[in-house]
């Protein structure tokens, strides 16, 4: 699968989370402690918040432990927000339009995780994409997928319900027409003032997710940054946390997944 992290707080640099510490995540794309697979090569992505209200995004499909270009824009890059993934497929091709973040006006997503037989429902799952967004359907992952889904769902005025309604009706349609694991989901998403994050498995393989709350902001991140753990606390499956402030909050995060006759009305 894949790792991630996320800042927000006081303006840092992003190689001091992204390639610095003991268990950075460029580390992380090499050796990975906790999680499926121990190597994440396929691609890696970067967003980051300035004085404007949309991100910028840098991606590219190499190994992240190999850009020097990484390197460069990591450590002169400041940003009070900023989110960083590493990616390992579950399927589909390793390109620039499938690496994560994705973004959507101030919106930007990534995810650890994975819908279930994708390849069989990934037809019926853009058509749950509505209309006026699909311009925005780039790659073929079921994350970004889900991402439109919740966008759809009312992610601008409820973003943890909306992401949890995202999240059910794919896990839905993965019961009806895809295969287990159904629905395995670590994500984390940004408006450019809050960040989201949120636990979630059909079954009991819920995709590691830990945060710190530090001095000058908080961290997000698949897995602790440093080998002692010290102040890094697990967010349980079935929760979302938010940002606000110095501050998180907690959230329940249990998708409504739809019966037969409610999914297929």
């Amino acid at each position: 699968m894949c790792r991630f992290l996320a800042w927000v707080g006081q303006q840092r640099y992003l190689d001091e989370l992204v390639l610095e510490q003991e268990q950075s995540l460029v580390i992380q794309s090499r050796n990975a402690l906790i999680g499926k697979t121990p190597v994440n090569a396929d691609g890696f992505g970067l967003a980051w918040y300035s004085d404007r209200d949309m991100p910028c995004f840098y991606k590219d499909t190499h190994p992240a432990w190999s850009d020097a270009n990484l390197k460069q824009l990591a450590h002169h890059t400041k940003s009070r927000l900023f989110l960083a993934h590493v990616r390992a497929s579950t399927g589909t091709a390793t390109s620039r339009n499938n690496c994560h973040p994705f973004g959507v006006g101030r919106w930007s997503f990534m995810h650890n995780g994975q819908a279930g037989g994708h390849e069989r429902i990934r037809q019926e799952l853009d058509a749950m994409i509505p209309a006026h967004l699909y311009q925005h359907r780039m790659g073929a992952t079921e994350s970004e997928a889900i991402f439109l889904i919740a966008h759809g769902e009312g992610l601008d005025a409820d973003p943890v319900g909306a992401m949890a309604r995202a999240v059910g009706r794919v896990e839905a349609l993965s019961r009806h027409r895809g295969a287990s694991p159904y629905l395995r989901f670590a994500a984390c998403w940004s408006d450019g003032k809050r960040v989201f994050a949120a636990r979630y498995a059909s079954d009991r393989f819920a995709p590691s997710l830990h945060y710190k709350v530090c001095k000058d902001g908080i961290i997000i991140s698949s897995e602790p940054l440093d080998a002692n753990n010290e102040g890094w606390l697990e967010i349980q499956p079935n929760t979302a946390i938010e940002t606000e402030g110095a501050a998180v909050v907690t959230h329940a995060f249990v998708p409504h997944v739809p019966l037969e006759r409610e999914w297929v009305a």
